[in-house]
């Protein structure tokens, strides 16, 4: 009878059980995102048995439980929260939202999955109703949407009334807008936040947060501040504990200053950055802590890879409890490496600490830090009312420039770690030339600071370009000169008149806290893609969590891969036939164009070919007819969420297109090349199909070198943009017709005839048809132009291939302006062959 009572009252918390297993496999499964997001199974029941002891007690067995659960998933969250970097925080929350709420059975995993993906389909084959608002990939995945029962009459509903959905659209907030009627009443939030990804996907981090808020509590969208105490009373003699680093973030004096209030600073606390050689010191330094009860600190152990493992077998076999007095602490610091061994990490207690983001705080970081904050310092030069004029300026551009990775590709095509000690080295440069010339050197202090220090660290020359430009609004004259000199539009930003260092220090924090894009030099629309980017990483880094389940209304996935892979394959053609073709196009001198098709075809052929074999080889291995490898595994794993397969893009153009755009543009491509062939060569080519443009590009000069005689070396295009949008009566007499390309950060000013601003909410622009014309170098007029950068997709940055030339950037197009050069530079205008949707 005992027994029984016993079991009845175990079983009773069955349910307490059953959460717990939730919150640890949303935990195991943060590995996948990062490496060093790793934790045990007993560092979890730790945690469990703390949560059974520290939560309110209750006779009352659901309100127990409720307490208990209540009290243990916020622990989790806070003790995980502490080692996630702040992209990872609210990803975390959310996933935590969402398991719990499956566990209640309260979300569909369709329409989980759903609102990830946008749904897959290669065509749309129902017109869009308001085309000049709504954009082919919304109207698509509101389409897509018909596929749950409670979404069914949605699209239907936006054609018959487009007028209220266009006010959702066009809000500033659209997340805490009503949805039109019956809408707002009869879906659930997770289908609310369906219908904001279609319409907004920029705005569904707030939406998210609201979404979590509602479910779990505003606690869990607010993460626990960096807590250095907190973290090592969690700690042991025996549990090392890991800081995280991140771009810019140095938890050295913050630890050292910890080290003092806990009376182990001095002789008692030793550090060593690791590196080669130096791991055989690093153990003698642990060995002899152990005796004494001292802190060692061990910097940068991803330098030193190969010694990681004796690290490992230290903290197993020489740091144990017996041999170790209580007063020992080992520090670790890394940056993420998926060399740093797991069972640290899981047993290890586990810290990042980032700086604080945004202009204002940056601003203030540069001041309170070493070597503003000294007062002998700030008050050490010859010439003060220019130095701290100059100083507040370069702050500002070290501000600018670190701020700017934010914005994606339209910041920096390659995110620069430009850091604290380019500062200090910049800061204490200047003083010393203001101290040794009695006129401000602004070139020299240009050169060393934008230049050196910084441009030390830039390596692609369109961002060099941004670098310097951007440098020039901060070191000029006119900072010193003029105190009503504004360093942005809105009159916000300017260097503080001189006085003393509290006053710098207050205008600081009086600035806004979350800055416009002007005043990076970027377009209002900036933010749009700034927020569509971070909805696009929250999403990806979701689906590298998720196990593979059932999608879609009931079908499995392997029926849904069989329907796709099928209806790809019934619309992929052919090979084209080379032989064929080089009859009718043979190499010819004066023709180059000829050898650029024959090129081309090759590549697609290539292409289409590892797309139909494995396409048919997928369907096979899903009926077990063949194995699936491990390529064929990725290949099913892609397709389910709607990417393009690795398999695919190995052999494949640069796209970031998901797989239904692909394959859509590809076969656009397939069909440009075909009506070549038949048609005969294009009187406008469309840019954008070529595999490799530069070959393309490469032909047209040399036909017009062979024709007139003149070395191609000497020969480069001047661009002459058309009136008309895609088509021409004839060929140019010289140099070829091209269409395609879209605009980021401007639009093509059709009545002008330049570049302009672009309107809120237009991201891209079509440019038309613009007149490539060979021309000698010395005959270029760069007057009233801006050299636009032109890339083949919007990351930009590429790398260099084996052709020499870049597998992304392709030309410089000069196109005319009203503004100067500098303007659309800090704008990150440039064009694209291809969108990303």
């Amino acid at each position: 009878k005992t027994e029984e009572e016993i079991d009845n009252t175990r079983n009773g918390y069955r349910p307490v059980a059953a959460h717990s297993s939730i919150l640890f496999f949303t935990i195991s499964d943060l590995a996948n995102i990062d490496p060093m997001y790793q934790y045990s199974l007993v560092w979890f029941i730790n945690l469990y048995i703390m949560s059974i002891e520290d939560s309110d007690k209750s006779n009352d067995l659901d309100e127990r439980i409720e307490n208990l659960n209540n009290h243990f998933t916020y622990s989790i969250y806070r003790n995980v929260c502490r080692s996630l970097f702040e992209k990872d925080k609210l990803l975390f929350s959310l996933i935590l939202c969402i398991g719990i709420l499956k566990g209640k059975d309260k979300i569909d995993d369709g329409e989980w999955r759903f609102l990830l993906t946008g749904g897959v389909a290669l065509d749309n084959p129902i017109p869009n109703p308001a085309e000049e608002w709504l954009g082919e990939k919304s109207w698509g995945e509101l389409v897509r949407t018909a596929e749950f029962p409670a979404l069914k009459e949605l699209y239907q509903n936006v054609t018959d009334h487009p007028e209220q959905w266009k006010a959702i659209y066009d809000s500033p907030a659209p997340q805490e807008m009503q949805l039109p009627d019956p809408w707002h009443l009869s879906l659930s939030p997770m289908q609310k936040l369906i219908v904001l990804r279609c319409l907004r996907p920029d705005k569904i981090v707030p939406a998210v947060q609201d979404f979590i808020v509602e479910h779990i509590g505003r606690s869990y969208i607010e993460p626990p501040t960096f807590d250095l105490a907190g973290s090592f009373s969690d700690s042991n003699a025996c549990s090392p504990l890991v800081f995280v680093l991140s771009p810019g973030a140095d938890p050295m004096s913050a630890l050292m200053k910890f080290a003092d209030d806990e009376s182990m600073g001095g002789d008692k606390l030793e550090t060593i950055s690791l590196g080669q050689g130096q791991g055989p010191i690093a153990a003698k330094m642990i060995n002899k802590a152990i005796q004494r009860g001292t802190w060692v600190v061990l910097q940068n152990c991803h330098l030193a890879e190969s010694w990681l493992p004796s690290l490992e077998k230290i903290t197993e076999e020489t740091i144990v409890p017996e041999r170790t007095h209580k007063s020992f602490r080992l520090w670790l610091t890394s940056y993420p490496s998926p060399k740093f061994p797991v069972t640290i990490l899981q047993n290890g207690v586990k810290m990042t600490n980032e700086p604080p983001k945004g202009l204002r705080a940056n601003l203030l970081r540069s001041y309170l830090n070493d070597p503003l904050s000294d007062p002998s310092f700030f008050a050490g030069c010859t010439n003060n009312m220019a130095f701290h004029k100059l100083l507040f300026s370069l702050c500002f551009f070290h501000a600018i420039v670190q701020e700017r990775r934010k914005f994606g590709p339209l910041g920096w095509n390659i995110p620069y770690e430009f850091n604290e000690s380019d500062l200090r080295i910049s800061v204490k440069q200047l003083q010393m030339f203001l101290n040794e010339y009695e006129e401000v050197p602004y070139k020299a202090l240009k050169y060393l600071t934008g230049e050196c220090n910084y441009g030390g660290r830039v390596t692609d020359d369109k961002d060099r370009r941004l670098l310097i430009s951007v440098m020039d609004r901060f070191y000029t004259p006119q900072v010193v000169d003029d105190d009503t000199f504004l360093f942005s539009p809105s009159g916000d930003y300017y260097a503080p008149v001189e006085g003393p260092y509290e006053t710098y220090l207050e205008y600081i924090r009086s600035l806004p806290l979350i800055p416009n894009p002007e005043v990076f030099g970027l377009h209002e629309n900036a933010d749009i893609t700034k927020d569509q980017q971070e909805t696009n990483n929250l999403f990806d880094s979701i689906l590298i969590t998720l196990p593979r389940q059932a999608s879609g209304a009931g079908k499995s996935p392997q029926d849904v891969i069989t329907a796709l892979a099928n209806d790809i394959l019934s619309k992929m053609p052919g090979n084209f036939d080379e032989e064929k073709a080089m009859k009718k196009y043979p190499v010819l001198y004066e023709e180059s164009m000829n050898t650029v098709l024959l090129q081309e075809l090759k590549r697609f052929n290539n292409l289409i070919t590892v797309v139909r074999s494995s396409l048919v080889d997928i369907v096979k291995a899903i009926k077990g007819l063949v194995v699936m490898s491990g390529a064929l595994e990725a290949m099913f794993e892609s397709m389910l969420v709607g990417k393009v397969p690795d398999l695919w893009a190995a052999k494949s153009y640069p796209s970031l297109k998901p797989l239904g755009s692909y394959i859509i543009d590809l076969l656009a491509r397939l069909s440009f090349f075909k009506n070549w062939i038949t048609k005969g060569i294009p009187t406008v080519f469309w840019i954008s199909g070529f595999y490799f443009t530069q070959s393309f590009l490469t032909g047209a000069t040399q036909n017009f070198a062979r024709k007139y005689k003149i070395p191609i070396d000497h020969l480069t295009f001047d661009f002459e943009v058309m009136q008309s949008e895609e088509t021409m009566e004839a060929k140019p007499d010289d140099g070829v017709y091209v269409h395609g390309l879209f605009i980021e950060g401007a639009i093509w000013d059709r009545q002008n005839m330049r570049m302009g601003e672009a309107a809120p909410k237009i991201l891209y622009d079509t440019i038309p048809v613009v007149w490539l014309k060979p021309k000698e170098k010395k005959d270029i007029s760069t007057e009233g132009i801006y050299e636009a950068p032109v890339y083949k997709t919007s990351e930009r940055r590429g790398t260099l291939s084996t052709t020499g030339h870049s597998t992304n950037f392709v030309m410089f197009m000069m196109l005319k302006s009203g503004e100067p050069q500098e303007h659309w530079v800090n704008r990150g205008v440039a064009l694209l062959t291809q969108l990303d949707d």
